[in-house]
């Protein structure tokens, strides 16, 4: 199975699990010329921004420390993108989550950071 093939499997394994946690999901695979976000979210009154990622298993490192400082930055250009086209205010509580998958085992990181400004 190819990469892309791979991350839309756990993504959607991702994205079912979400719903079960009661997370309204507004967006999949949200893309945009800064980049893109996997699942878009409502999680109690917080509109959330989430990335997913996936190793079989955790011999170079949890899933979740391949969201770096770049990748951090990314998203955020991107969900401050989505906000201002979906005319969300700029004080709309916002969370930055992680679902890591690491084999079987997943786990979800609410609040995994904080938010970084496009300017920096």
């Amino acid at each position: 199975m190819n990469k892309r093939k791979t991350g839309e499997k756990y993504e959607e394994i991702a994205t079912q699990w979400l719903l079960k946690q009661g997370v309204r999901i507004l967006e999949r695979n949200f893309r945009c010329r800064f980049g893109e976000i996997d699942v878009i979210g409502r999680h109690e009154g917080y509109l959330i921004f989430i990335e997913v990622k996936y190793r079989a298993d955790n011999s170079k490192g949890y899933p979740s420390e391949a969201v770096g400082l770049s990748k951090q930055k990314t998203i955020c250009k991107v969900a401050d993108f989505y906000r201002t086209t979906k005319k969300y205010t700029e004080d709309h509580p916002v969370r930055y989550d992680v679902i890591d998958i690491c084999g079987n085992d997943l786990k979800w990181y609410q609040n995994a950071f904080l938010h970084i400004n496009r300017y920096c």
